[in-house]
């Protein structure tokens, strides 16, 4: 490993993080029939923040401008959301479950790695590159990257939005990874190999302290000042109230946060504004980067996909936080633009039911690359072209920490109806998310839906037995956060 400004003679802002050199060859893949692939993550970024999903506050323009020539998903959900486990459901395209990232000291091992959607996609004579925050373990496979910027500091944790350059110039982390991308892009060389570049934003997650803060870069810092952000229907104390004592502690992880984030109506509006302008920040990046595709020639060969690796409470039911299974948690935005798909399929307002376990194989299907068998989700493409089933439903699963910091919870999502149970303390919600979307109201002990529950019951049966992980493995957890 050497820094950049080393290798290209050039300045370059990453101050924790490790940077690895370019192999040779390293391809435009200008003319070629394979497609390069862009995928972008951001961190905590909620499905309604942005402006494409109906949010008419929020700017950003370049997101969606992609989804309206694109693929928008509507309803886009991780299996898991917490960060570890989603971005290894992402690469492996497994559950959980399968995958066993359960924590964030546990590393992808080399046998895993080889099996994800980047190495499967070297293997087949792709250029691979990583930017960002790999958020899984604390050994990344840099190695294994073509092109490799560690904004973790070599997997040491979260990377702080603040760091110091060579020079003492303070650098914000959005900024350092829009000049890697543009770094990677200025040095592809004239052959023919494809490339596929994975970028990972911090952006719009916290900076964890006591209290955890947003930190925004200064040029944003008048985004949204004049504007007045509504409170969540379920802000309200009441529906706080409504949980059951094992849950509604100040050790709850959610309140805890809740109180330093969203605790008043003043830290409310500051709060949510820096978020905004965080992902305002991040879709800066993508316009930035779209120029830059436009002036090499490749634009038109290039694939972009965005999406966030989990939700975040925005003082819904009074939480801050991902963790359990409401829509504000498990729901994520999700594009994809093909500049080389059909006509039939762009301007797509998608609404069938994806989830994050499908964007390794729709990588992979994109480039030509057969999917593994122990890759459990499904190919998105052939989804918008009905060449395969809807979804009906999912399994989620949370298990990191447990009760009381974070009670450990499963559940079955259907199109209309959702299924929780903290298995811990077997506590049931149900709620009839079609006409109560803000899930305001908990039917498991309402006689009505008794069938229904029943019904649910049954189904979340069988999907534990396929996709849940037994208790008696719960102790092996790591309780660090």
């Amino acid at each position: 490993m050497k820094l950049i400004d080393k290798i290209f003679n050039t300045t370059f802002p990453v101050v924790l993080g490790t940077v690895s050199t370019l192999l040779p060859n390293f391809g435009k893949a200008q003319n070629t029939k394979r497609p390069n692939i862009v995928f972008l993550l951001t961190d905590d970024q909620r499905w309604d923040a942005l402006g494409a999903m109906g949010n008419t506050i929020i700017q950003t323009p370049n997101m969606d401008k992609l989804a309206t020539a694109g693929i928008l998903f509507q309803n886009a959900y991780v299996t898991t959301s917490i960060s570890c486990a989603s971005r290894a459901s992402i690469l492996t395209g497994q559950y959980e479950s399968r995958h066993k990232i359960n924590d964030f000291g546990t590393n992808l091992i080399a046998d895993a790695f080889s099996k994800t959607y980047p190495a499967l996609l070297k293997e087949a004579g792709y250029k691979i590159g990583f930017i960002g925050k790999f958020g899984i373990g604390h050994q990344p496979p840099g190695s294994s990257f073509d092109f490799w910027v560690d904004t973790e500091a070599g997997g040491k944790g979260q990377p702080d939005y603040i760091n110091t350059d060579k020079n003492g110039h303070q650098i914000h982390d959005t900024d350092t990874i829009s000049s890697a991308i543009q770094l990677f892009l200025d040095h592809l060389n004239d052959n023919n190999a494809p490339f596929c570049l994975s970028v990972s934003f911090k952006a719009p997650h916290e900076q964890d302290g006591y209290p955890p803060k947003f930190v925004i870069q200064s040029k944003y810092k008048d985004y949204y000042k004049d504007v007045t952000i509504p409170e969540p229907v379920t802000a309200d104390p009441k529906y706080w109230n409504k949980f059951p004592d094992f849950f509604r502690t100040d050790t709850n992880f959610a309140r805890a946060r809740w109180k330093g984030l969203f605790g008043t109506p003043e830290l409310y509006q500051e709060n949510v504004k820096n978020y905004y302008r965080l992902i305002t920040g991040v879709d800066d990046v993508l316009g930035k980067m779209m120029k830059k595709l436009e002036k090499l020639g490749i634009a038109k060969n290039t694939i972009i996909i965005v999406m966030g690796d989990n939700g975040m409470f925005l003082g819904e039911h009074g939480m801050e936080g991902k963790w359990y299974g409401y829509e504000e948690s498990i729901r994520v935005p999700l594009l994809i633009y093909d500049p080389n798909l059909p006509d039939k399929i762009t301007q797509y307002k998608a609404q069938q039911m994806v989830l994050n376990i499908d964007i390794a194989p729709t990588i992979l299907s994109m480039a030509g690359v057969t999917v593994p068998k122990s890759m459990q989700g499904v190919n998105l493409i052939d989804l918008v072209e009905n060449k395969i089933p809807e979804r009906t439903d999912f399994f989620y699963q949370h298990y990191f920490l447990g009760g009381p910091k974070i009670p450990r919870e499963e559940g079955v999502v259907t199109t209309d109806f959702k299924y929780m149970n903290y298995i811990e303390y077997n506590y049931e919600e149900l709620f009839d998310i079609k006409h109560d979307p803000h899930e305001t109201t908990n039917l498991a002990n309402d006689p009505r839906y008794f069938t229904k529950l029943k019904t649910l019951r049954k189904r979340y049966k069988e999907l534990n037995h396929e996709f849940g992980i037994p208790s008696t493995d719960w102790k092996h957890f790591k309780s660090s956060f």
